[in-house]
């Protein structure tokens, strides 16, 4: 089932440490820490994540990438459906994670338990 449908995406987003889903925006925001680091809309459309500067520029070259309204500019992209393989896509979610929980305090770290 493709990452693609907000069921899926909330399978997958809440296999990972400390991560909880809530719905806003129209859609399921993954959050690590309070912190969004993804989104799947509820239509089942665009999943949106955090990304490097050099992702950016890879990912942005892709058809049905772009990047994402109403995020910062240059850090998150949003992703069609058919424009990354799934595989692809749990790692650039994870990576989102990653950026945004390591950015966390050492006290909220701590909380969630997540490696100091």
């Amino acid at each position: 089932m493709s990452l693609h449908t907000p069921k899926s995406f909330d399978r997958y987003v809440l296999s990972l440490k400390a991560v909880e889903v809530s719905l806003q925006w129209g859609g399921h925001a993954a959050k690590v820490g309070g912190k969004v680091f993804a989104f799947c809309g509820d239509d089942g459309g665009h999943i949106v994540f955090k990304v490097t500067e050099t992702s950016f520029e890879g990912l942005t070259a892709i058809e049905g990438i772009a990047q994402a309204p109403y995020f910062a500019k240059r850090a998150w992209v949003t992703v069609g459906p058919g424009a990354l393989s799934d595989a692809d896509l749990k790692a650039y979610i994870e990576q989102s994670y990653r950026m945004i929980a390591g950015k966390l305090t050492r006290k909220i770290k701590a909380e969630l338990g997540l490696a100091l």
